[in-house]
């Protein structure tokens, strides 16, 4: 299984960036995948999940109202849309899928909680 994330880049203060990430090698059907990121000298913190065909989201605190998550599952490809970027959203964006079995209730915001990661792509904001 791969994860291949592409769409980064550096973009001013207010500008928009989508990032995208295809899986291959397997489906992940309703299974979540999702985006976490990672600051230098910081942890990776969760940013963004989907799961049950689009049924259910969840997006961490500080990107909620700017960034949307979507998929295609024909295409087992995962989207980020990210608008109005902050200095603070610069970081690497991984994304991240899950194999395992899945509830409808959970939330899949810890990074133990995916199964297959991507190689990250880099987003910097300038302010």
């Amino acid at each position: 299984v791969q994860l291949q994330a592409s769409g980064g880049g550096s973009v001013q203060a207010g500008g928009s960036l989508r990032l995208s990430c295809k899986a291959s090698g397997r489906t992940f059907g309703n299974h979540p995948m999702g985006w976490f990121r990672q600051a230098p000298g910081k942890e990776r913190e969760f940013v963004a999940a989907m799961w049950w065909g689009g049924a259910r989201t969840y997006y961490a605190d500080s990107v909620k109202g700017r960034f949307t998550i979507s998929r295609d599952n024909a295409n087992n490809t995962v989207y980020l849309q990210m608008s109005s970027l902050e200095p603070e959203d610069t970081a690497v964006y991984y994304c991240a899928a899950r194999a395992r079995a899945t509830g409808y209730t959970s939330t899949y915001r810890h990074v133990l909680d995916y199964d297959y990661w991507g190689q990250g792509t880099q987003v910097t904001v300038s302010s």
